[in-house]
């Protein structure tokens, strides 16, 4: 496990900047080395910002769209079209203003089915896109992370036991706080990734940051402190207000 990269941005425009900088440059590796660039998203409003800025007319000239595919970290137990849904603000964020074949948008189909078979159904796609079997394990190029003031990452909330799944790529978990179900990857797939950013912005991140970062692991009270890539960079993106008590 590598040492985390910590960039602290003067506020959360130079956060979306760097973010974007930083996905137009990975883009156009993977691209170069193996002809595609797979990402998963999260949600969010620091996300939201920074999907628009790439979606802009500055930016969105700088990605080769057709060979991006884009998928979820994790979704809410609702339609594609609900104004809580993560691929549905992503969709009006950034896929509506790109030129990305339909075929690469591989959204999370919460309609297929009890919560347990949408999970499995998007670990199946998960192998199918990167060509795997059964077992296999995807290596993202790039997998976006936030962070919750509770020290939840994905949906992987205290309370819940996907943070110690060792297994399955994708999970159903209940939310008892939002009293939803959600779906989420694990720490399986996420640690496999090349790279891992959490992208975390504002005041009220301000306690929880340094206790994930350099506290005792408590993975129970902080699902966030399993996000250890096994062979990949863990890189925090944060802004000074998020920053303020890290030492």
């Amino acid at each position: 496990m590598s040492t985390p990269d910590i960039v602290v941005c003067a506020d959360r425009d130079a956060l979306n900047l760097e973010a974007a900088n930083r996905f137009v440059e990975l883009a156009e590796a993977a691209i170069a080395e193996r002809g595609r660039f797979m990402i998963a998203l999260s949600g969010g409003s620091t996300p939201k910002a920074l999907f628009e800025l790439l979606a802009s007319d500055v930016w969105k000239d700088r990605v080769d769209w057709g060979r991006v595919h884009l998928f979820w970290g994790d979704e809410r137990g609702v339609p594609k079209d609900h104004p809580e849904s993560n691929f549905g603000m992503t969709n009006r964020a950034l896929i509506a203003h790109v030129d990305i074949p339909e075929e690469n948008v591989h959204r999370v189909k919460t309609e297929g089915g009890t919560p347990d078979e949408v999970a499995a159904a998007y670990a199946d796609e998960l192998r199918a896109a990167f060509g795997l079997e059964a077992g296999g394990v995807p290596r993202f190029d790039l997998i976006h992370l936030g962070l919750g003031d509770d020290g939840h990452t994905a949906s992987m909330f205290p309370g819940t036991t996907a943070m110690h799944e060792q297994v399955k790529l994708v999970v159903a978990v209940w939310v008892e706080k939002f009293q939803q179900h959600r779906i989420t990857t694990t720490p399986v797939l996420i640690n496999n990734a090349a790279e891992v950013q959490f992208l975390v912005a504002g005041s009220s991140k301000v306690d929880v940051l340094p206790q994930v970062i350099s506290g005792a692991y408590e993975p129970d009270r902080l699902p966030s402190q399993t996000v250890r890539p096994s062979s990949g960079e863990l890189r925090w993106l944060v802004d000074r207000d998020a920053a303020a008590k890290l030492e």
